[in-house]
């Protein structure tokens, strides 16, 4: 009991620690900007889950590849708000 009560917190350990890392600039960069974005903008996980609620189609990439629960990408091809930011 005591070894699968250990595995279950390293995984969510694991897990959370995923969801904290530093977020590398060039991980979104695949998607072509339909907006200029400063590159001093930095951008950060607050609850947002839609695409009325972004800015810019570099927030929306970095909010469906860093946030959970968003609601962006209905044909989950990677790309998100294709209608909004990122056509």
């Amino acid at each position: 009991m005591f070894i699968i009560l250990c595995s279950v917190a390293w995984f969510g350990y694991g897990k959370w620690q995923s969801m904290n890392a530093p977020v590398d600039a060039a991980s979104f960069t695949s998607v072509p900007l339909s907006t200029p974005v400063p590159a001093q903008e930095q951008f950060s996980c607050d609850g947002r889950t839609h695409c009325s609620q972004m800015h810019s189609c570099a927030e929306a990439t970095y909010f469906i590849r860093h946030c959970p629960n968003t609601k962006m990408d209905g044909d989950n091809d990677g790309v998100p708000c294709e209608q909004q930011w990122c056509n």
